[in-house]
């Protein structure tokens, strides 16, 4: 059975049947409806419409054998595989003033968002692109068409005889905040995908610790009695609750101090992998196709030319395993994405394995590091694996898109990147395919910071940092603009930017290693980096697919794999990747990593974490404090000569195609404004005015 597809009408389901080739049979346009802050220059205004995407997919085609649990979906009338997926598209009124050049985005979660517009809201507008969205994730359900996200229908996996699959599955519970009023929790919920298979306990495992390494080794074990637990509710009714399989009850709540791991079978898999199908059949819809079976015209017909994917953290891992699992080549044998931009994805993940939660990231046990990170052929000996690399599949059938993969800090320290540049052994170089360039946006967290120029302040707690402002979306804007140029024109983008074991920029997670300055009361990366497992999910999980059946649970770890992290100056600021302009004229250390505080898992990498230590305003403050790191006086004697060094690294970066004109004149109006009034540096005559009349590079 499907999740929903057992209510649509018997029309649309006679339309399915009459399709003679596995595709988009149909769509829907559920609402059209203006672009706020229009007309957009010379293109005019804007309109976003809003619809649905009924397709199937042919089992038996070879480009969809990869999806898990395929065999056990169950088939419509003309033997096919059914989905429905919602879809949003901006577009200009006009098609004729369009660009050609459709930017497709992958939700994050189900989330509509709009990339490369932080700080310009009309920058993809004026330049007269489309942009499409549509449903992937399969355990996000069809949602309102007037909701801020979308939701897809995929199948639920029956076994041929009608019962249930059933495998199964391991839940963690770390740090459970207490309830107002500081009583403990009694009740936890479970996932939507992963229902129990029975509600009885007998044959679960429930245990909790006080203390678990990076490398999961766990302290203070104690197994809690499976008469101390249920799947229940027991928010108002005391244990052992109202029965909800939904839900899990301890008896006597549960610990803040403590996490707590669930082993239990799970029922009814969605078929997560139609998903990665569905997208490349909407794409390619849009992109080539004239109407529906329907005779519903396509809004875009004819008039796209070129196709760029952006996938952001979640999204950006769920197109790396896109490409892995071959889904940018669509049923007729043509490219799908011709450029594709994965931002701040270190790794993959769960999206294409039975029982999987595709939102998660990079917990104990989870997958997404298990394959290839690395885009060229690889042999990866440490974990005794074939050669293998996430273009091998598209470079077999020639529709590999030109890539650029952007990411910051906690991509590497937290969702494990560096084994894509340095491999499992860690002591070389991967080498680059032609067709991919890498920018590691130096010193930066997940996605970048706000940007700014004060100084801030740092938390009390020495066992945390402040929250990192160092930004990347002018310099994401300006490589998008890249891109498109490469896609179009084959114009060579930006040299690539990243740390290297060969040049001593990428290096051991350690401070001695990074050559960490020893700064006084904050936290040290020793022991910070979440690393790389090698796990043993069972005979039934493909490693270089990121694919398959996880039985082995929880997975035994067989070893650790090398995790590097980029090396650090004297002011603990990291010296290789792509710079921004408040990295090049630093006003504090801003850290790729940021520590928990407390808890079970103190000391390790907070997820997408990163930090900010400010520098001492004055000289007489640093030598105070012993901190061996400049003072903001001692580097910049007055807001004029600041102005000038950023003048003359906006020139550079605009230059290097790294920052737009418009924007360069943002940041130095930024610059100014934020130095004003915080009144850090002597202003030594520059005014306000300035902030009306200073110009681009």
């Amino acid at each position: 059975m499907h999740k929903k597809l057992a209510c649509l009408p018997l029309a649309a389901a006679l339309l399915w049947a009459g399709g003679a080739e596995a595709r988009v049979v149909r769509i829907t346009i559920d609402s059209v409806a203006p672009v706020a802050g229009g007309p957009f220059g010379s293109v005019g205004a804007y309109e976003l419409l809003r619809g649905t995407a009924y397709g199937e997919i042919d089992p038996a085609d070879p480009r969809n054998a990869l999806i898990t649990d395929i065999e056990l979906a169950p088939r419509n009338a003309n033997g096919k595989v059914s989905y429905a997926a919602q879809f949003a598209l901006h577009k200009p009124v006009d098609m004729g003033k369009a660009s050609g050049v459709m930017l497709y985005n992958v939700p994050n979660r189900g989330n509509l968002a709009i990339p490369y517009t932080a700080d310009d809201p009309g920058f993809l507008w004026r330049r007269g692109d489309v942009l499409l969205q549509s449903a992937w994730q399969g355990d996000l359900p069809i949602t309102s068409p007037t909701a801020n996200s979308l939701g897809i229908d995929v199948p639920i996996a029956r076994n041929s005889d009608g019962t249930p699959v059933v495998s199964p599955v391991v839940q963690r519970f770390v740090a459970v905040n207490a309830a107002s009023g500081g009583a403990w929790q009694t009740t936890q919920s479970l996932p939507s995908s992963r229902t129990p298979a029975t509600l009885q306990t007998a044959g679960t495992t429930l245990v909790s610790a006080t203390r678990e390494t990076p490398a999961g080794v766990k302290s203070g074990v104690v197994s809690i009695p499976p008469a101390d637990y249920a799947f229940a509710d027991c928010r108002s009714t005391p244990f052992p609750g109202v029965p909800d399989p939904t839900r899990l009850c301890l008896k006597g709540g549960f610990d803040p101090a403590l996490l707590y791991e669930l082993v239990y079978p799970a029922r009814d898999p969605y078929v997560l992998g139609v998903g990665n199908a569905a997208m490349r059949d909407v794409i390619a819809f849009f992109r080539h196709e004239a109407q529906d079976e329907t005779g519903t015209a396509n809004p875009l017909a004819a008039r796209v030319q070129a196709v760029i994917g952006f996938g952001n953290s979640q999204s950006g891992r769920f197109q790396k395993h896109m490409l892995n699992n071959g889904f940018n080549e669509d049923e007729q044998g043509r490219r799908v994405w011709d450029g594709v931009n994965t931002n701040i994805a270190g790794m993959m993940g769960s999206f294409n394995i039975r029982f999987a939660q595709p939102g998660d990231i990079a917990e104990l046990y989870l997958p997404g590091a298990d394959g290839p990170l690395w885009w060229a052929d690889y042999e990866d000996t440490a974990r005794g694996r074939p050669a293998w690399g996430l273009l091998t599949r598209c470079t077999r059938s020639n529709t590999c898109p030109k890539i650029m993969e952007t990411y910051g800090g906690p991509e590497i320290w937290y969702s494990r990147g560096s084994v894509g540049i340095a491999g499992t052994r860690g002591t070389e170089d991967l080498p680059l395919p032609t067709n991919v360039r890498r920018y590691y946006h130096a010193g930066t967290g997940h996605g970048g910071g706000q940007g700014g120029y004060n100084l801030g302040t740092r938390p009390a707690n020495p066992a945390q940092l402040a929250g990192n402002p160092n930004p990347q979306n002018y310099i994401n804007r300006a490589l998008y603009v890249a891109m498109v140029d490469w896609v179009r024109s084959n114009r060579e983008p930006p040299p690539s930017a990243y740390p290297r074991i060969s040049d001593g920029t990428l290096v051991a997670a350690t401070s001695a290693a990074m050559g960490w300055p020893a700064i006084p009361n904050a936290p040290r990366p020793d022991g910070v980096v979440n690393p790389v497992l090698d796990y043993d999910f069972g005979p039934g999980f493909r490693y270089n697919d990121g694919s398959g059946v996880i039985s082995q649970v929880p997975p035994t770890i067989r070893q650790v794999i090398p995790t590097l992290v980029p090396r650090v100056d004297a002011d603990g600021n990291e010296v290789a990747g792509v710079k921004s302009l408040l990295h090049r004229l630093p006003l504090g250390t801003y850290t790729a990593w940021a520590p928990i505080a407390s808890g079970p898992l103190q000391g390790r990498e907070a997820s997408l974490a990163a930090g900010y230590i400010p520098f001492a305003k004055t000289r007489a403050e640093r030598l105070a404090s012993g901190d061996p790191r400049p003072s903001i006086e001692e580097r910049y004697p007055n807001l004029w000569a600041y102005y000038v060094r950023a003048t003359v690294e906006s020139n550079k970066l605009v230059r290097d195609r790294l920052m737009l004109p418009d924007d360069a004149a943002r940041q130095l109006r930024r610059l100014l404004a934020d130095m004003l009034a915080s009144g850090l540096l002597p202003s030594k005559g520059l005014t306000p005015q300035l902030l009306q009349t200073t110009p681009a590079p």
